[in-house]
């Protein structure tokens, strides 16, 4: 652990893998002494210093750690000056714990909300390919626990740190089928072809698990909730897949015309929409549709969705620039705002905030909606300054460039094309938003609170 002065203010920071930039190693402490000899008193003096952030970062360095900042006075102290009306003694210790991680939660969607609102950005810009492969574009990305997957308009799927941008390691579709859509999380990929499911283990043995071909009509999207796949098809059916086994258990007839777009609930609802710009909301597992909304504006096509589980509002952009909000307990919309004069490709969220949607689509705006009223809040692009390069990350160039906040009264037709091409997709995180725009290259859009 190192102790610098920053800003006239002292910040201890841990060592660790530092999202791939280095291995965690043993740090000396004066001469030749290790950390773990510090005393509990010595660590509390150097934890007092910190903020809220940082003493969460360091109470997951390792179990002593995260005991002595959890049971002193440490939480409590920032606990008490944030909620000076609650006195911390009156409150028993399994609410006092169930109080911190609300006002945690609070104070971090607080600062997520502010970032984006008012604070400063940059963009981290990187070829997701080789120059060799004229072909391959990168149209869809995902982001979880600190990693991108990239891939889809290609046959390979790349994973990438959302730190360092780091290239990481890489998917290939067998037989080099086209994949369509996918999802992941730290155990395993799941990817979907026009005709079948493949499943890539991330860790120990690298094998594929690929479903039996030609068992569903044309699918164009996919979620899923262990064990079960759920694919979207052209047909108008969602087709409920075990991913181990390769059985269809169940078709639910969803609409009459393809399903463009699906998102899963905890509780077990499958919720599709579709080119004629109605949901429809089925139990996942009775195969029972329970009811539909269609958009007051409609003929017009869905193409994306997003599920708040916390409001239960469900968020959709469609392809004539709306964004939809629907309350899914009253099956009411809740607001529909035209945002672009054309296609919305991609909606998302951070999964535990309830203020701020990111939306983009074929104008090349990154736009920031109010969930609750879908008022417009900001709106991004890459400014004309050229970029700096930044470093060589694994053998590809790391660009940053500027960002330019757009005013209400700006003309897109003055802002040239190569500045905003299209968001065919966005992945929300604490402080950031992942783009790919159907070319080669990946944006990460960093939020940074102006001190």
């Amino acid at each position: 652990m190192e102790v610098t002065g920053s800003s006239g203010r002292h910040r201890a920071v841990a060592a660790g893998s530092g999202g791939g930039r280095g291995k965690r190693r043993s740090v000396d402490v004066g001469t030749g002494g290790s950390i773990r000899s510090l005393g509990t008193d010595l660590l509390c003096i150097v934890f007092a210093l910190l903020d809220h952030f940082d003493l969460v970062r360091c109470s997951v360095v390792c179990k002593s750690w995260n005991n002595l900042i959890y049971t002193s006075s440490l939480m409590k102290d920032l606990y008490n000056k944030r909620n000076p009306h609650l006195k911390c003694a009156s409150i028993k210790s399994d609410m006092l714990e169930t109080s911190m991680k609300i006002y945690l939660e609070e104070i971090a969607m607080e600062e997520h909300k502010l970032s984006f609102l008012r604070g400063s950005v940059k963009v981290d810009q990187w070829s997701g390919h080789h120059a060799s492969d004229l072909n391959i574009r990168v149209n869809v990305c995902r982001m979880k626990r600190g990693l991108i997957l990239t891939g889809v308009g290609d046959k390979v799927l790349r994973l990438w740190s959302a730190e360092s941008c780091n290239y990481l390691d890489e998917y290939v579709s067998p037989e080099m089928n086209q994949l369509v859509d996918y999802d992941f999380d730290e155990n395993k990929i799941v990817g979907l072809t026009s005709d079948r499911i493949c499943i890539w283990r991330r860790h120990g043995q690298r094998g594929i698990f690929q479903s039996c071909k030609g068992i569903f009509t044309r699918g164009l999207c996919m979620r899923y909730i262990d064990p079960e796949a759920v694919i979207g098809c052209e047909d108008g059916r969602v087709r409920v897949f075990d991913m181990y086994s390769g059985r269809c258990s169940r078709i639910i007839r969803m609409h009459s015309g393809p399903v463009t777009c699906l998102t899963l609930t905890d509780d077990q609802l499958v919720i599709g929409g579709s080119t004629f710009g109605n949901i429809a909301i089925a139990d996942l597992s009775s195969g029972k549709r329970m009811g539909s909304v269609k958009s007051c504006f409609s003929p017009t096509g869905l193409k994306c969705f997003s599920f708040n589980m916390h409001s239960y509002s469900v968020f959709a952009g469609s392809t004539s620039g709306y964004a939809h909000c629907w309350d899914l307990r009253t099956l009411r919309p809740v607001w529909e705002t035209r945002v672009s004069p054309n296609v919305i490709y991609t909606v998302h969220h951070l999964s535990n905030d309830t203020s701020m949607l990111a939306v983009g689509g074929i104008d090349g705006v990154l736009r920031i909606l109010n969930q609750s009223t879908g008022e417009i809040l900001s709106s991004l692009v890459i400014d004309a300054t050229k970029g700096v390069p930044l470093s060589s990350k694994n053998s590809h160039e790391v660009v940053q460039k500027k960002v330019r906040r757009l005013q209400d009264t700006t003309c897109l037709d003055i802002i040239p094309r190569y500045l905003r091409p299209p968001i065919t997709c966005l992945a929300v995180g604490m402080n950031k938003i992942v783009t790919t725009h159907n070319e080669k290259f990946i944006r990460a859009w960093r939020f940074h609170m102006n001190n």
